[in-house]
């Protein structure tokens, strides 16, 4: 190598991702955002029909638990992803929901009443998940609130 290294390149910005898509998971993508808003409905109405019928039981079978330690580990790494406060609400609350989910199927001697408190607060965070789903169908998927580094915000 006798000849000299060149310098980064002036040249400009680098290259944006393919055909200019946003790294958003769900922000801006309306069937993403629906099917979670759909997905999370549909469980809330589960949870609530168990919590109507007075059926606070919970699985307490190992299949059960290490599903819900799974899709704590997939959930989890999710919200590492995320890059907008509507995506990252709905990806915390599936989190919560499997983290609660994953102990009480573990906690095969939980009593009655806390089994039914978990049910209720499945209920509300599973509602909240749809709505915090929906917002990020229709929303620009911009990073809110974040200077972008090519931004003249961003460069200050």
């Amino acid at each position: 190598m006798d000849g000299q290294v060149a310098g980064p390149s002036k040249a400009g910005p680098p290259p944006s991702r393919a055909g200019g898509k946003s790294s958003h998971l769900m922000c801006g993508t309306v069937f993403w955002g629906i099917a979670g808003a759909a997905a999370s409905a549909y469980f809330a109405y589960l949870s609530y029909s168990h919590l109507s019928s007075a059926d606070y039981s919970w699985p307490h079978t190992w299949w059960t638990t290490l599903t819900y330690a799974v899709w704590t580990v997939v959930i989890g790494g999710l919200v590492t992803e995320t890059r907008c406060w509507r995506e990252r609400i709905f990806f915390v609350l599936m989190l919560l929901i499997v983290l609660l989910s994953f102990a009480f199927s573990a906690w095969s001697n939980a009593p009655e009443h806390d089994v039914r408190e978990l049910r209720l607060a499945s209920t509300v965070m599973w509602a909240l998940a749809a709505v915090a789903s929906f917002t990020t169908a229709f929303g620009s998927g911009d990073k809110a609130g974040v200077a972008q580094p090519d931004s003249p915000e961003g460069a200050k």
